[in-house]
C-alpha cells in the first residue's frame, strides 16, 4: 500500500494569454473547478499509475483534511471515485477547503496561488490517529502544502515504523535539521533542491545539488528538471534522464504525475531507473493535457 499525506485543493484555473503585470487587468478565457492540491495528486497519480484502480484493488490511501462546504464533499468524492482510500481524509467543521488559483498561460506555464483552508489543519494528532493504516504501509509519500510540524510528525513516525519515505520538498521551504536524514527519496525540482542546498538557483548545476543534498542527509536525490529532464543521485551512481518532447498545453500538476509514476513503479516491484522512465513519461503526458487531476494519465494510457 502507499499512503499520501498532504494538502487538498480545489483548483480554481483561469486561462490568460499571458501572465498579467503587476496592477493591470487582463481579459481572460474559460474559467473551471479542477480538483487538485500536490497530495491529491500525488495520491490520484500513484492510483491511476498503480493500475490497481482498474482491478477494484484500493492500493492508494490519502490523509489530509477538507472543510466542511461544497469544495470538501467534491474533494472526498473525486478521491473515492479514483479508488483512493478515505478512511483518515477528515472533514472539518465551520472551515473553508484549500484553495488554489491557478492562471495558465498560452505557453501552457502556470502562476499559483494558494489558501490553504483545511490543509493548514492538518495536525500531528491526525498522523497518530492513522497510524494503524501507515503501518499497512510500504511507502509513505508527503509535500510541504501541510504545517511544517505534522509533515516532520509523519517522517519520523513512517521511519520509525521502517516504511520507505518519499518527501517533495514543495511549496520550496527550509526543513528542520536533521529531517532529510530521515528520506528515503527526496524529490524537488531545481528552485526546491537550490532553496535546500542554501544556493542560488541561478546557474546552479543538477549534479551539485543532488551531491550537496546527499550531504545533508537524504540518500537519494532525484531533481525533477522540466524539459531538461531527470538528475538522480542514487546509492548506485549519478544518473541523468532525458525529457521527452512534447508540445506543453498546461505544467500544472506535471512534477506530482511524475512523483506518483515513480512511486508507483518503485511499489510494483520496478528498479528506480524504471519508476523513474514510468514518471517520466507519465509527466509528459500529462503536461499535454489542461489541469490538475485532470491531466494525469492511466497506466493503458502511456503504452
Amino acid at each position: 500500500m502507499i499512503v499520501v499525506i498532504g494538502s487538498i485543493n480545489m483548483d480554481l484555473v483561469l486561462r490568460v494569454p499571458r501572465m498579467p503585470l503587476p496592477g493591470e487587468t487582463l481579459t481572460g478565457g474559460a474559467f473551471r473547478t479542477i480538483p487538485g492540491g500536490k497530495g491529491a495528486n500525488q495520491a490520484v497519480a500513484c492510483a491511476r499509475l498503480s493500475g490497481k484502480v482498474a482491478a477494484g484493488g484500493q492500493q492508494v490511501a490519502m490523509v489530509g483534511c477538507v472543510g466542511d462546504d461544497a469544495f470538501g464533499a467534491t474533494l472526498r468524492a473525486a478521491l473515492v471515485g479514483d479508488g483512493i482510500i478515505d478512511s483518515h481524509i477528515t472533514t472539518l467543521p465551520g472551515v473553508a477547503s484549500g484553495i488554489a488559483s491557478i492562471l495558465v498561460d498560452d505557453n501552457g506555464q502556470n502562476s499559483i496561488v494558494i489558501a490553504g483552508g483545511a490543509n493548514d489543519l492538518l495536525s500531528p494528532a491526525h498522523i497518530d490517529a492513522a497510524k494503524g493504516l501507515i503501518e499497512q504501509a510500504d511507502i509513505v509519500v508527503l509535500q510541504l502544502e501541510t504545517p511544517m510540524a505534522t509533515v516532520v510528525h509523519a517522517i519520523r513516525l513512517a521511519r520509525s515504523l521502517g516504511k520507505t519515505v518519499v518527501l517533495n520538498p514543495a511549496p520550496a521551504a527550509s526543513l528542520p535539521e536533521g529531517v532529510l536524514e530521515l528520506v528515503d527519496y527526496l524529490i524537488p525540482n531545481e528552485i526546491e533542491a537550490a532553496m535546500l542546498a542554501g544556493v542560488s538557483p541561478d546557474g546552479a548545476d543538477a549534479k551539485a545539488l543532488a551531491a550537496a543534498l546527499q550531504k545533508l542527509g537524504s540518500d537519494n536525490v532525484i531533481i525533477t528538471l522540466g524539459s531538461k529532464g531527470v538528475h538522480a543521485a542514487l546509492y548506485g551512481g549519478d544518473f541523468t534522464f532525458p525529457a521527452e518532447v512534447v508540445q506543453a498545453v498546461d505544467t500544472t500538476a506535471a512534477g506530482d504525475t511524475f512523483i506518483g509514476g515513480f512511486v508507483a513503479g518503485l511499489a510494483s516491484g520496478m528498479d528506480e531507473a524504471e519508476a523513474i522512465g514510468q514518471g517520466q513519461r507519465a509527466a509528459a503526458w500529462s503536461v499535454t493535457k489542461p489541469g490538475a487531476q485532470t491531466s494525469i494519465p492511466h497506466l493503458h494510457e502511456l503504452f
